[in-house]
Parts: C-alpha cells; sequence; structure tokens
C-alpha cells in the first residue's frame, strides 16, 4: 500500500515534490498529462500552484487530484541534501 502524502511542495514548469508518511519524496512533473482534459485546468501556474493536501493526496479547488500511487510509483525520488541532526541524549 503507497503511504499517504503528507506534505507537497510545488516547483517550477508543473513539477512539484511530495513528502510521504514515511519521509521520502519524490519528484513529478505535471507537463505530460497537462493535456487531458482532467488536468487542463493546470495549465495556468497561478492555479498549479494553489495545490494542498487532501486525504493523504495532492489536490486543487476544482476538485482535481493526484493519486498517491501516481505520484510515488512515476515519480523521481528526491535524496535529502542534508540529513537530520542527531540529538544529544
Amino acid at each position: 500500500m503507497t503511504p499517504d502524502i503528507v506534505a507537497v511542495k510545488i516547483l517550477a514548469n508543473h513539477s512539484l515534490e511530495a513528502v510521504f508518511a514515511t519521509g521520502e519524496r519524490r519528484r513529478f512533473d505535471l507537463t505530460p498529462y497537462l493535456s487531458a482534459p482532467a488536468f487542463a485546468a493546470l495549465t495556468d501556474p497561478a492555479r498549479f500552484a494553489k495545490a494542498y493536501i487532501q486525504y493523504g493526496t495532492v489536490a486543487w479547488d476544482d476538485e482535481t487530484d493526484l493519486s498517491p500511487d501516481t505520484l510515488y510509483l512515476l515519480g523521481t525520488p528526491v535524496a535529502d541534501a542534508v540529513p537530520e541532526p542527531r540529538k544529544m541524549a
């Protein structure tokens, strides 16, 4: 089962970075999907930038959403640049 998305960051050129409940991050480029009627409204960068998390997936106000499965399976893994600092006991 694919983990829920807990955060989303909007990137340039209709891309986004999803953070999953496991801590994994995946980058996803929506450009190839924008010609489909379901995603046509997201060609507007201002509208695309209004993505938010709803019930563990990325959604937009016009009831468009992206499945966590799609973002996880087709997204590109992003490695953390800086690991979390360890806390001293």
